[in-house]
């Protein structure tokens, strides 16, 4: 097999949680250009319309499924659907997840809560959904979307309710691929720093200075930069890694 044919992934069904936006939108296009056809897993009917219509303009084959990954009834509704629909998974991006700026003493009960069981509870539940349908199958990849967060405290902001749940999900990665290796299951983690979405002020100027100043490329990444990485640990191209924690960052955590 030559070197390139290695990252195709042709024939695959992946799915993206959160796949209609940000991270998840730009995940879910790289995917389908690797030759694989893409279920998004996500709450907002019409946004995830929206990236199918674009998908299937370049010719992928793409459907979306409505959910809730923080309510293991509405991930386990979804993956019969999707296993209806196209007969199997074998690539899952648990991506979906929400953050909240605030101290630790005025975080609200509420939202610890919810950013726990978006980004942590709702990993899980997708690991665990799907995760039996691979190991069952003996085969499939899935591909937890972590953050330079779970390895550091950022700054200026206060965020300690997602460092907690990034960390975890970089640990639910290690544990699930130490457990899933014997049954031909890989699980891996990307670890993005400071990426130009929806969900992250980095033009402001009170973010700036830390979030952009103190990175060494000295710019944010874009959606597009981190997806490559998706679709090499989803692929034949990292067949040999599982338990890894990707961290692209641009030299933010070197410090």
């Amino acid at each position: 097999m030559a070197v390139l044919d290695k990252f195709a992934l042709n024939g695959k069904v992946a799915v993206v949680t959160g796949g209609n936006r940000g991270l998840g939108r730009a995940f879910a296009h790289a995917l389908g250009e690797a030759g694989a056809t893409v279920a998004i897993l996500a709450r907002d009917a019409d946004k995830s319309a929206e990236v199918v219509a674009e998908l299937e303009e370049r010719g992928v084959k793409s459907r979306a499924f409505q959910g809730d990954v923080s309510i293991r009834g509405s991930v386990s509704e979804a993956a019969d659907d999707i296993r209806s629909a196209f007969g199997r998974v074998d690539v899952l991006v648990n991506n979906a997840g929400i953050c909240t700026h605030r101290p630790a003493l005025e975080v609200t009960e509420q939202e610890w809560s919810d950013v726990i069981n978006v980004n942590l509870t709702g990993v899980w539940n997708g690991c665990q959904v799907f995760g039996e349908q691979m190991v069952a199958a003996g085969e499939g990849v899935i591909v937890n979307i972590g953050s330079m967060s779970g390895d550091i405290v950022n700054r200026p902001q206060w965020q300690p309710a997602y460092n907690a749940s990034k960390a975890a999900v970089h640990h639910l990665t290690k544990s699930l691929a130490a457990e899933w290796a014997p049954m031909g299951v890989r699980v891996n983690a990307v670890a993005p720093g400071y990426v130009r979405t929806e969900m992250t002020p980095i033009d402001r100027p009170e973010f700036k200075s830390r979030w952009i100043d103190d990175t060494p490329q000295l710019r944010a990444a874009t959606p597009e930069e981190i997806a490559p990485s998706v679709v090499f640990l989803a692929s034949e191209a990292s067949s040999y890694m599982t338990g890894s924690v990707l961290t692209i960052d641009g030299g933010y955590t070197v410090f």
